[in-house]
């Protein structure tokens, strides 16, 4: 009877682990998009405004269509799922501004916050090993931000915007994983409104709204709009938030770095964008704390 009953919930972990993995690495070359839309006429936040729209409406027609579970969701789980949308605009928007490696990295210290959030905010326990991979991605971080010999601090409005967008994630998946969850199309619909309505206030602050783009004009950016939004934020997004709350937030992170060996590369091949050796060694130092905080105790072995 046990294994009966295991065996779906392996099956379901499983598929949850190889969705977020693909996930992560789809992610690893969003940049194209948001930089090609940034280069076709709509720069700064403006490209994520209309990514997020355009995804917004792509999954309309199923979220009214499931509006009564919208209705009766849990209020918390919403916001948390807002929250999660605002995170990826701030990242979405990082893309225009900042390094793509580093833009990465820095959200990938995801592990790191959710760990702390889960111990002081939740009161779940925390595994001396995850204790290790803070102090090693606080390290990855000072080294990586350090790597000039300057301050170790974000330099610029991307690297501030990763950062950023990494702590509200953190702050969106344990609050999804707390709740009950939301199915996938409605979920979806509500983490791009979040996304739209983050990347609208942000936008006049960084560019003024374009002017003089004719119908003509606007067909490639709004065309690249499209096909980001239902791929990256409809296709992708829907699949994750089905498996978000499936997975512990930590494990949701660490699965999702697949996007940093992805983005660097690409990145790298495509863009001319390197890092520096010590850039580097702190990288690392982020990824060994993701590996740390999923490594099986004795404990969890036995």
């Amino acid at each position: 009877m046990t294994q009966e009953r295991s065996a779906p919930a392996m099956g379901t972990t499983s598929l949850a682990t190889a969705i977020v993995v693909f996930t992560g690495v789809l992610w690893g070359f969003y940049w194209l998009p948001v930089r090609s839309i940034a280069d076709a006429g709509l720069p700064g936040a403006w490209g994520t405004v209309a990514i997020t729209l355009a995804a917004s409406l792509l999954v309309l027609p199923v979220a009214i269509g499931q509006r009564d579970r919208l209705v009766r969701a849990d209020r918390l789980a919403l916001v948390s799922i807002a929250v999660g949308g605002a995170a990826f605009a701030l990242y979405s928007v990082g893309f225009v501004y900042g390094r793509v490696a580093i833009v990465i990295l820095l959200y990938f210290l995801t592990p790191v916050w959710s760990t702390l959030i889960g111990r002081f905010v939740m009161g779940w326990p925390v595994r001396r090993l995850r204790l290790l991979a803070i102090l090693v991605g606080l390290a990855g971080l000072v080294v990586m931000l350090g790597a000039g010999g300057e301050m170790p601090l974000p330099r610029g409005a991307g690297e501030w915007m990763a950062l950023a967008a990494g702590l509200c994630w953190s702050v969106a998946t344990t609050g999804m994983r707390s709740r009950s969850p939301l199915a996938p199309a409605p979920a979806t619909f509500v983490f791009s409104m979040g996304a739209a309505i983050t990347s609208l206030v942000l936008a006049p602050f960084f560019e003024p709204l374009p002017v003089g783009l004719g119908s003509s004009r606007l067909i490639e950016p709004v065309g690249l709009a499209f096909v980001a939004g239902g791929v990256w934020w409809g296709l992708s997004i829907a699949s994750l938030m089905w498996a978000t709350v499936r997975l512990e937030p930590v494990r949701v992170g660490i699965l999702l770095m697949t996007e940093v060996i992805v983005g660097a590369l690409s990145a790298a091949l495509l863009a001319g964008e390197l890092l520096s050796p010590l850039e580097l060694a702190g990288g690392a130092l982020v990824l060994l704390a993701g590996v740390l905080e999923v490594w099986p105790s004795k404990r969890e072995r036995g």
